[in-house]
């Protein structure tokens, strides 16, 4: 297992954050996702610095979707990221963090009348418009709230990045956005003026997720300015702001080759100035939405290892006490990580295993056939870069209660969400 951030490893244990995982299951229990804030913050910082934001007042809004307690909100904001959200629900969170609502972006391709209501009263920057249907919606509310919204148009490109189907979303058939090739842009962009509450100042798309090669981003950078100039030459509209999405790749296993955030941040960077000088347009404010990249490889889960099951001369399955409510991306997209044993590091990796589950589904496999140390029931096992979403999307199938997370830094661990309890489970079922 390749160590990330702040691991180390002392007298065959691994410490993150400098607490060593022996006195986390201890303290906190297990499952228990671990999120490393030195690593995360350091992510921050780079995007931060190599995309310009202070010099070129370009703009870094994390995708809450990877992960987003209040505790991750708060940390955003003390780093200056701008933040989007993709439902009533993530809004809901960012606004009771304190999080400056001028500073968030409004996603989703189906937002509700009353996800439209809030995010006009709480004060939402920026909308970022999917259809037409929306647009309806929100020139009806704005008027009725006597207010004015900023919005981009989020367009299809019809770029596809070299991704998991299920990820893939800068493609003509995809349900985001409006369509460049169809004539939907045009439409909406010739109609635009007509909704007097609306000011659109912004142009959005995103290509996919987990993409490595920086050449998609390229493509998408040319597709982007080109159409900021055709806006303002054929319907006088200045685009002001350009949000080029997230979806940069990171490291699980060893067949991930990721570019650093340097890497990705400066060639796009640079794309930008050399297209807006070729067809004589000044360069806009530019947005970019990491989320995986800030926090995958900040996270980690710990389990306890239970039963072994050694079939002869099939397979042996080691099941812990976590599965596919933790981490359902190993079921959903056949996701690839890796793992260690804990309380075992530096010791030699005798025997191949697969790491199962604990729920009733014969599919909840975290890791098929994965090489590991001398392994025993009581054993810490470690599933490395699962900071996004982990978290973010675990369930209560089974009746199986969600884990806690803490944060480690510099030598201290802190609770940031509470592990959940059985009561927690029936707290909205009514009895009679």
């Amino acid at each position: 297992m390749k160590l990330q951030g702040t691991m180390s490893v002392k007298g065959n244990e691994l410490y993150i954050g400098g607490v060593g995982c022996k006195e986390l299951r201890d303290k906190y229990k297990t499952p228990l996702y671990v999120f490393d804030e030195e690593l995360v913050r350091n992510n921050c910082k780079e995007y931060i610095k190599h995309f310009k934001v202070n010099e070129n007042k370009n703009r870094v809004a994390y995708a809450g979707k990877a992960f987003l307690p209040i505790y991750m909100c708060k940390l955003i904001a003390e780093e200056g990221l701008y933040l989007d959200v993709v439902s009533g629900g993530e809004l809901f969170t960012v606004y009771k963090s304190g999080f400056p609502m001028e500073k968030v972006l409004f996603h989703g391709n189906n937002k509700t009348i009353d996800e439209i209501e809030m995010g006009v009263s709480l004060g939402v920057g920026r909308f970022v418009v999917d259809n037409y249907y929306e647009l309806e919606l929100l020139q009806s509310i704005c008027e009725q709230k006597n207010k004015i919204q900023s919005i981009y148009f989020r367009i299809t490109p019809g770029i596809e990045a070299h991704t998991h189907d299920y990820i893939q979303t800068g493609q003509i058939d995809s349900k985001f956005g409006f369509a460049l090739s169809n004539g939907d842009l045009q439409d909406a962009l010739e109609n635009i003026k007509k909704y007097e509450n609306i000011n659109l100042v912004g142009l959005h798309a995103h290509i996919g997720s987990q993409i490595f090669d920086v050449a998609p981003y390229l493509d998408e950078v040319e597709i982007m300015m080109n159409l900021v100039k055709e806006i303002k030459q054929q319907h006088d509209i200045n685009i002001e702001e350009v949000d080029l999405g997230g979806g940069v790749g990171v490291y699980y296993t060893e067949s991930d080759e990721p570019k650093t955030i340097k890497e990705f941040c400066s060639e796009i960077i640079k794309k930008v100035d050399d297209v807006c000088k070729d067809i004589n347009i000044s360069v806009p404010i530019l947005i970019i939405e990491p989320g995986r990249s800030i926090v995958a490889n900040g996270g980690s889960t710990i389990y306890t290892v239970g039963s072994i099951k050694d079939i002869k001369d099939v397979r042996t399955y080691v099941s812990v006490d976590g599965g596919m409510t933790d981490n359902i991306r190993p079921s959903l997209y056949q996701a690839g990580y890796e793992c260690s044993i804990a309380n075992k590091m530096g010791i030699d990796k005798n025997n191949k295993v697969t790491i199962a589950g604990k729920c009733c589904e014969s599919g909840d496999i975290l890791i098929t056939d994965v090489d590991v140390m001398d392994i025993e029931s009581g054993d810490i096992l470690i599933m490395s870069s699962t900071g996004a979403y982990g978290y973010s999307m675990s369930s209560n199938y089974n009746k199986i209660i969600k884990p806690a997370v803490v944060s480690v830094k510099d030598g201290k661990s802190k609770l940031i969400c509470k592990r959940e309890s059985f009561e927690d489970l029936l707290r909205l079922e009514i009895a009679d």
